[in-house]
């Protein structure tokens, strides 16, 4: 009997590229494969992580876009909530059943205020940024025209150079604004370095997040000293994550590329100066490539090019091997140089992408394997909400 090549009327090679109980070898190509041992692994050792140190855990939803990556992080890494960047980002994990929603972001349009004012009858704790006086209104008038309550965090701008404000008084009078007006409740400060997370050396990421920390921790003694306190105190990303641990400030991390980590982050360097691809953090996340031609004795090409990932952060490594290397890509193929000639049409590669959140987004579909079979094929389910 032929084996199935569907499933709830999706196709293999069409739809979708596998089908849970086929073997790796027939999984179809460019596609997103993750190795569930070394996932779980890596979700477990963050979670036993942060509650050692008395953290609480917000894993990014931005990196995998996924609720069924996000349900693992859950069940096996104890993760509280989860944080997006969109708003209708936000709205796919809260359909799927997430409690606890952070948009880690300004909403100012008033279309999107209005979608975000009507989370919280999905039954989400609904969560955001600010650091715009004018946005509290906003905010403030989109959650008493749905009967609801929104959340709002203070956003320090502590060295990202991005949102958020850069004074403590100003942090201290958004706080009292939040907490005066209508519908809206203060929650707490957002204060995530972003500048900092792929400096390669330990010593120049702590100096950076030394600052942050002064920073955060003055906003904190000063709101504390007008009778406001903080349930959140969130950052912290996988390049940072220690630092604002120890901080004694920060309560809430929000790491997320270390679930499936990426060639850009494995290249930093850990405090014994190793790279943390290499003992701290697994290799997860892989795009499988199939090679489609090999008709230059010395190069490669693979099915996996510009259209497969993002390269803003360098081009991908073929993991576990050193005798060839990714060199080159264009919008289909991929230019493998293999000066042995070891490569044949059809064999497959595993690329541990330069950026892994970019390169989920432009994928439907991970492709869950364990000991060389298909274990589950789980939507990218928040893929291209960019709004």
């Amino acid at each position: 009997m032929n084996a199935p090549t569907t499933l709830d009327g999706l196709e293999v090679g069409f739809d979708i590229p596998a089908l849970p109980g086929m073997a790796e070898a027939d999984i179809q190509t460019p596609c997103l494969v993750l190795d569930l041992d070394a996932l779980e692994r890596n979700i477990r050792k963050m979670g036993d992580y942060a509650r050692a140190h008395g953290m609480r855990h917000r894993v990014h939803g931005k990196m995998h876009k996924s609720v069924d990556v996000y349900r693992l992080q859950e069940r096996l890494g104890g993760a509280c909530g989860v944080c997006c960047q969109k708003v209708s980002e936000a709205e796919v994990f809260a359909r799927a059943g997430v409690k606890d929603v952070l948009v880690s972001n300004q909403v100012r349009d008033a279309a999107k205020i209005d979608r975000l004012a009507r989370l919280p009858k999905l039954g989400a704790r609904t969560i955001v940024c600010v650091d715009d006086l004018a946005n509290v209104a906003e905010l403030s008038a989109a959650a008493m025209k749905h009967g609801t309550a929104i959340e709002c965090l203070v956003e320090i701008d502590c060295g990202a150079g991005r949102c958020g404000v850069t004074t403590t008084p100003a942090v201290v009078a958004l706080a009292k604004a939040i907490g005066a007006a209508p519908g809206l409740r203060f929650a707490g400060i957002q204060a995530y370095q972003g500048a900092m997370q792929h400096m390669e050396l330990y010593a120049d990421r702590k100096a950076k997040i030394d600052l942050a920390v002064d920073m955060v921790r003055d906003a904190v003694e000063a709101l504390n000293a007008e009778g406001i306190t903080c349930d959140i105190v969130g950052g912290g990303g996988t390049g940072s994550y220690p630092f604002e641990s120890a901080s004694g400030v920060y309560n809430e991390l929000q790491c997320g590329s270390y679930a499936f980590m990426d060639a850009d982050y494995g290249r930093i360097l850990d405090a014994n100066g190793q790279r943390i691809d290499r003992g701290e953090w697994e290799n997860a996340l892989f795009i499988l490539t199939s090679v489609m031609s090999h008709a230059k004795a010395d190069r490669a090409i693979v099915d996996a090019g510009l259209k497969a990932q993002s390269v803003d952060s360098g081009l991908p490594v073929v993991f576990g091997r050193t005798d060839v290397s990714y060199v080159k890509c264009s919008d289909e193929h991929g230019v493998i140089e293999d000066k042995g000639g070891v490569l044949k049409v059809g064999d497959k590669l595993k690329l541990v992408p330069g950026h892994c959140d970019p390169t989920c987004n432009v994928h439907d579909w991970y492709v869950g394997v364990r000991g060389g079979v298909v274990e589950s094929v789980w939507p990218i389910s928040a893929r291209g909400k960019a709004y």
